[in-house]
């Protein structure tokens, strides 16, 4: 994915990068002495290798986070719950559940085992070649994911963090109005209703935005936009192999390892593909980007900045869901980490950013009559989603607590989405 920015100077010397972030301030959505903070890694149990995007859950509750790039993650409980279990996941991982009380305030160490399933000979022939498998369930698109026009409702956040502290969140519900897989077309995107929290009042001498906003987490969508990894030109830079098979939702899968060949000086992406055994639907992707060249994953990036200022990404991780329904696969949630590392000319310190953002969908219908968006209720694939919120502009929507919460996860913030789109006939 080519997130590209770029940089321009304001009055206050704010250097802006566009980059799914304002940077600079300090937002504290509870304060310090409402909750105890718990940080850990999540790792493989065989080989101690990070888990990117394991899932903590905190039972009974919608409190949840997400391990970043190097499996680490931080988890903000409320004083009032003491007795909770919390719930470990991965994907093609055994759950874990672990009672709160085992968790440190720092290094927790939580490894979980690896799910293997043997798949059935009767069943299944696994392909001599993993990359064959690769070719052929892009090839599939047309029989296995959604291949009609249809009409999407998203809800969509932003996470800004200046090192461990949020500094910026952003939401906002769109309607994607889908074009079919097989399609050329690209996706358009319409902003229903958006939101922001930030603190201007610890603007820093740096502001990071992001340019793209819902786009760049639909543009994850691997089967609807294989351009930006798997072109049949860049399949070959690549090399597959097979990994365990598992199972998801007590479907058997095959898992495929990808990475870039060791003579490839282009910065590509490295990780695991779940393709569906039976019908070679890819149902997952967890991914991220080879980010040991800073000077060309910088361009990848950044499009304009000032001479004295250094920008380049030190993490960049990529999830892709798929849901099915009627035997079609379909978009249903995509999450993106990244990481910068900002150096400016003659300070000794540098500034780490980084960033969490996703994207679910709610709800969607088949577009029967391929009613397409005037170009005007398009949103532009330049948009910087944080400046066309404003605030909490309508609390009758939002409802009456009327703040984002971070550490709470993105389901419940849909379920409360849900049932405001039912109150006024939208969904």
């Amino acid at each position: 994915m080519k997130m590209q920015g770029y940089f321009s100077k304001q009055k206050s010397t704010i250097i802006l990068l566009s980059l799914l972030f304002i940077i600079g301030f300090s937002t504290s959505i509870l304060a310090q002495n409402e909750y105890k903070q718990y940080s850990g890694v999540v790792v493989d149990s065989q080989t101690e290798k990070p888990l990117v995007f394991a899932s903590l859950l905190v039972s009974g509750t919608n409190i949840s986070t997400v391990s970043n790039t190097d499996g680490e993650f931080l988890l903000k409980i409320p004083n009032s719950i003491s007795n909770a279990e919390i719930i470990v996941s991965f994907l093609g991982y055994l759950k874990k559940t672990i009672p709160l009380s085992e968790f440190k305030k720092e290094e927790t160490r939580i490894m979980l085992i690896a799910s293997v399933t043997k798949l059935s000979e009767i069943d299944i022939s696994l392909p001599s070649d993993a990359k064959v498998l690769v070719r052929q369930t892009l090839k599939k698109k047309g029989d296995n994911n959604l291949n009609e026009y249809s009409i999407m409702t998203a809800f969509y956040r932003e996470t800004i963090k200046k090192r461990k502290k949020n500094v910026s969140l952003a939401e906002a519900i769109v309607n994607v109005y889908k074009q079919p897989y097989t399609s050329s077309k690209k996706d358009n995107i319409k902003l229903y209703k958006a939101r922001k929290s930030t603190d201007y009042t610890k603007l820093d001498t740096i502001a990071l935005k992001l340019q793209g906003g819902p786009y760049n987490a639909l543009y994850i969508d691997l089967m609807k936009y294989p351009e930006f990894m798997f072109t049949n030109d860049v399949i070959d830079l690549y090399t597959f192999s097979f990994a365990p098979s598992t199972t998801i939702n007590e479907k058997p899968v095959y898992v495929v390892n990808f990475k870039q060949r060791d003579e490839v000086i282009e910065p590509l992406y490295y990780g695991k593909l779940f393709i569906d055994s039976k019908t070679l639907a890819l149902t997952s992707a967890v991914y991220s980007l080879n980010v040991e060249n800073k000077e060309l994953t910088s361009k990848l990036f950044v499009k304009k900045k000032p001479k004295n200022v250094f920008v380049y990404p030190t993490e960049a991780a990529y999830r892709v869901d798929y849901r099915e329904k009627d035997g079609k696969w379909y978009y249903g949630y995509s999450n993106v980490q990244l990481t910068f590392k900002i150096k400016r000319k003659g300070k000794l310190f540098n500034s780490v950013y980084s960033l969490i953002s996703e994207m679910a969908i709610t709800d969607w219908k088949i577009n029967t009559d391929k009613e397409k968006l005037k170009f005007k209720e398009r949103l532009r694939p330049s948009i910087i989603i944080a400046d066309e919120a404003s605030g909490f502009s309508d609390p009758e929507f939002w409802g009456a607590y009327n703040v984002i919460e971070p550490e709470k996860s993105i389901e419940s913030a849909i379920d409360k989405i849900k049932k405001q789109l039912k109150k006024i006939g939208k969904s």
